[in-house]
């Protein structure tokens, strides 16, 4: 044990060099559980640093990135504190190894490239055993990929340093440099491709891993790309022959993926099928979050199926080359579209494994001669629920989505509790293909969230995940559920692209994830394709009907009449036919939280009795708070003899915001 300098510190720390030492501790740097050698505070106030954290330098000349220096910050200068490293693509709020152009990496992992660029490979442990998988299998196998090239380390002999990392052996002694046949003007520099440019070869781009580029011509190349690969023939896990490859690049369109590059083959002789080398790895079976059943590889489509879109980015699938599709429902998918997010799916070792239970969230009482059901119990709700028809118009709201209910509905005769048939019918528990946890949701009920999604606040059905403790609202899971999507505002289906921006026709704004109309260029994002049809507010004594133009071409009309601004003419807003009252979406809906069910009881205050969720129109009573009038929606104790009340936005818990924008970092 050595005393040392205090590195940040405020009180001295200690060395601490016994390997048999136990500490439970993590270090207040890099987050990860200490082992010695590490520092620790001389008086034991639970500080602790690994040796190697403490002894990295404030500022790192990276041979990797030559443009500038990386510079040691304690937090990340982002607005939420938190980066997600660009090398092993995962998030922290520690400390950060930062860059003006915004590239982040753990120490860590800063290091850990810094050594394999300075070939010092002692700080590397030889190991052929498999560390850190990457992907998991649904049997609990783990496919393992380099963090250097990204292929699978089972190909060759691979290094686990201490850090965690897996590196195959060959990525480890890379030259820092080399020369490119066809592009002659300057050497090829090994680096991050922090720009993220697609590779001058094969025109995909990897998330993470290293690449050779020139920074002058802002042009990058896969490391698998530019070398040969040392097998002259591969089994391929989805075809039931072996692959030879061809000694020279030649341009063709993969029989696996579908895609054309000039890039080294492998052929089937046998088949007469060409495919890249990593299409050699593809799995035969997998279970996306795009689906609920298990998906195949096929080389050629079945007839059934032959004209067919992609579910994911509804592109036309080409019936003679590979693609993924389910038996159960006659659907495609391209190669590329499914496994480009290995998060988003897991491999099935087994053709007869057992899938996802989906269990019903009814129970049938009564169906009629047309075998509808139409009495059920629902799990959430104590009474039995009757399938519609509903003639109580836009009073009542759905208690699953609450947006207003339309038939074909249930509803309840002992209270007033609603359900759209499509709420009613959806499972206990499913998989959300658009959340990055591989963990499923399951549905809950009367539990006050911010939608991770939409991020309106409700207190409706929402679906929960089981590991991160996410909220996706009803509304979200309908709309967002793979296939065609109908808006009652356009004539035309609707496809929902993750990945793209566009300026929404209802609100103007450009928005990355949106709904586009393949037949014109009507685009709708996530908030305004679920807006409700109808809605109230206090401006006026009628419903209020969503429109998505105005006819009125006197300029002085097109004012809303709660905020008394002006709105475009162009844009979606709110309108009473009878009262000629007009105004913008946000203000009947935003301000007003109408996804908040009145009546329910809110938990998380330091009050002593049950708060209920009230509006108030006519009687403004002073906020116990902030002694301001509690006007619209307030939370008022429900004991009669306690006059307590406070408005809602003084007492809203504030980890919904946390959980939301926790949630944003990793979309």
């Amino acid at each position: 044990m050595e005393e040392s300098q205090n590195y940040g510190h405020r009180h001295p720390l200690l060395l601490l060099l016994n390997e048999h030492q136990p500490i439970v501790a993590n270090c207040s740097r890099c987050g990860e559980k200490v082992s010695t050698p590490c520092f620790s505070c001389a008086q034991d106030c639970g500080f602790y640093l690994h040796k190697v954290c403490a002894e990295a330098p404030l500022e790192l000349n990276h041979p990797f990135h030559l443009d500038h220096p990386l510079l040691l910050m304690q937090i990340a200068p982002y607005s939420f504190g938190h980066y997600i490293c660009d090398f092993c693509h995962k998030e922290d709020n520690k400390f950060v190894y930062h860059c003006s152009c915004e590239l982040d990496f753990h120490i860590k992992c800063a290091l850990f490239t810094f050594n394999i660029a300075e070939n010092n490979l002692k700080e590397l442990t030889f190991n052929i055993a498999l560390h850190d998988p990457l992907i998991s299998t649904e049997n609990g196998d783990y496919v393992a990929m380099c963090f250097g090239c990204c292929e699978p380390l089972a190909n060759y002999t691979h290094f686990s340093p201490d850090f965690g990392f897996n590196l195959h052996e060959k990525c480890a002694k890379l030259p820092l440099k080399l020369n490119f046949t066809y592009h002659c003007l300057h050497p090829l520099v090994l680096q991050f491709n922090n720009e993220r440019l697609s590779c001058k070869i094969c025109k995909e781009t990897s998330p993470r891993g290293f690449v050779y580029g020139c920074t002058y011509c802002k042009l990058a190349c896969h490391i698998e790309c530019l070398s040969l690969p040392l097998d002259l023939a591969v089994e391929d896990k989805s075809h039931q022959h072996t692959f030879t490859r061809l000694l020279k690049r030649v341009p063709y369109i993969c029989d696996a993926c579908g895609f054309e590059r000039i890039y080294v083959a492998y052929t089937c002789s046998t088949c007469s099928i060409m495919v890249h080398k990593r299409c050699t790895t593809l799995p035969r079976i997998i279970k996306s979050k795009w689906h609920d059943h298990r998906l195949f590889h096929k080389y050629f489509l079945p007839d059934e199926v032959r004209s067919s879109d992609c579910i994911i980015c509804h592109n036309e699938v080409n019936p003679k080359h590979g693609s993924y599709c389910c038996s159960h429902c006659n659907i495609t998918f391209h190669v590329r579209c499914v496994t480009e997010d290995k998060g988003l799916y897991s491999i099935v070792s087994l053709e007869n494994e057992d899938e996802m239970p989906n269990e019903s969230s009814i129970i049938v009482i009564e169906r009629n001669d047309a075998g509808e059901a139409t009495k059920i119990k629902h799990f959430k709700h104590m009474h039995n629920l009757t399938l519609g028809p509903f003639d109580g118009g836009y009073g009542n709201s759905c208690n699953g989505c609450m947006l207003p209910i339309t038939d074909p509905c249930y509803y309840c005769s002992e209270c007033v509790f609603f359900l759209h048939k499509t709420c009613a019918e959806l499972p206990k528990m499913m998989n959300v293909w658009y959340h990055y946890c591989q963990e499923p949701l399951a549905l809950i009920s009367d539990k006050v969230f911010g939608c991770a999604e939409c991020w309106l606040i409700s207190n409706a059905f929402a679906y929960e995940c089981c590991g991160c403790e996410a909220n996706i609202c009803l509304r979200c899971v309908i709309a967002l559920t793979p296939g065609a999507r109908t808006s009652l505002k356009h004539k035309h289906p609707l496809f929902y692209y993750r990945r793209q921006r566009e300026k929404c026709n209802a609100c103007g704004t450009a928005n990355v994830g949106v709904f586009c109309c393949k037949d014109c260029n009507f685009v709708l994002d996530l908030r305004c394709f679920s807006l409700p049809i109808k809605a109230r507010h206090k401006c006026d004594e009628h419903l209020l009907s969503l429109m998505d133009h105005d006819d009125n071409s006197y300029s002085k009309s097109h004012h809303c009449d709660i905020c008394e601004n002006s709105r475009h003419p162009n844009h979606w807003f709110y309108h009473c036919a009878t009262c000629d009252t007009s105004a913008h979406v946000g203000c009947v809906l935003r301000r007003n939280y109408p996804f908040l069910k009145l009546g329910n009881i809110y938990e998380g205050t330091d009050h002593p009795h049950p708060l209920t969720i009230v509006k108030k129109k006519y009687y403004y009573p002073n906020c116990d708070k902030y002694s301001k009038p509690c006007e619209d929606m307030a939370l008022e104790c429900s004991k009669s003899e306690c006059k307590y009340i406070v408005h809602w936005n003084c007492v809203k818990s504030i980890s919904l915001w946390v959980g939301l924008k926790r949630h944003f970092i990793y979309k």
